[in-house]
């Protein structure tokens, strides 16, 4: 980028959905206007992406593609519910997650985990809110209630995103130390049906599997990231050493 020059602002703002419904039967029927909104984002591909407004006025669900010849076509824009409602939601989710990961890299992870919740009261799917109350269960041993963010997290699809690889593989990395090997081993599995190419993938699902003592399943990551990448030196080793010690 050439110095002055500003960065791109991506397209964002809610649209809604107009249709018409039949209601009662016969007689009294009648029919009614229905509307349904979804907020419409631009991704780094310069692609539109749609999700559902959920009830408080955040975007929930499925993230579909759209173009702006049928966005356009068949959705009308609401600026005012974006300004007015959808941005200062978004923001107020935005500022608590990052209050609470401040907290949480200092050490206080109770004053993280009361952010983090905030955020989650008002969008319980947010990804980085969800990864980081996680890991400060992890941080304190509180291996039940990690569990149970674990169980989340893995049904959350946003969280296998790329934006959120570093995300995924701390908790990952922090769920493997805590002992919770299968968590960790069916986390990165998640995480390999959607990337099966990404060989740090395969090498921490090795290192999970190693520590659980399933050395067979660890050799397979482990090759299998050297196939992917010939020169992964840390990966090369530790099967050396599986071998060596007749693991492998």
């Amino acid at each position: 980028m050439s110095e002055g020059t500003a960065p791109k602002e991506h397209f964002a703002g809610v649209f809604s959905l107009q249709k018409t419904i039949k209601i009662g039967a016969g007689a009294t029927s009648r029919r009614v206007a229905q509307s349904s909104f979804f907020f419409v984002s631009e991704n780094e591909e310069g692609q539109l992406i749609m999700q559902a407004l959920g009830p408080l006025g955040l975007p929930v669900g499925t993230k579909t593609p759209i173009t702006r010849e049928d966005l356009l076509k068949s959705y009308l824009p609401e600026p005012g519910m974006y300004q007015q409602t959808v941005l200062p939601k978004m923001r107020e989710v935005q500022v608590s997650v990052a209050r609470g990961e401040k907290f949480r890299k200092r050490g206080e992870t109770f004053t993280a985990e009361f952010e983090f919740n905030k955020a989650l009261a008002l969008d319980e799917e947010n990804v980085r809110a969800n990864f980081g109350i996680g890991l400060c269960y992890l941080s304190r041993g509180e291996k039940q209630k990690a569990d149970e963010v674990f169980r989340r997290v893995v049904s959350i699809e946003a969280a296998y995103e790329p934006e959120h690889k570093h995300l995924f593989n701390e908790f990952g990395i922090n769920l493997r130390k805590s002992g919770m090997h299968e968590q960790a081993l069916e986390y990165y599995q998640k995480g390999l049906n959607i990337s099966p190419n990404d060989e740090h993938l395969r090498y921490n699902a090795a290192r999970a599997a190693f520590e659980k003592g399933d050395h067979e399943t660890a050799a397979a990551h482990l090759g299998k990231a050297l196939e992917i990448n010939p020169g992964f030196d840390e990966a090369r080793t530790f099967l050396e050493h599986l071998k060596k010690k007749g693991l492998a």
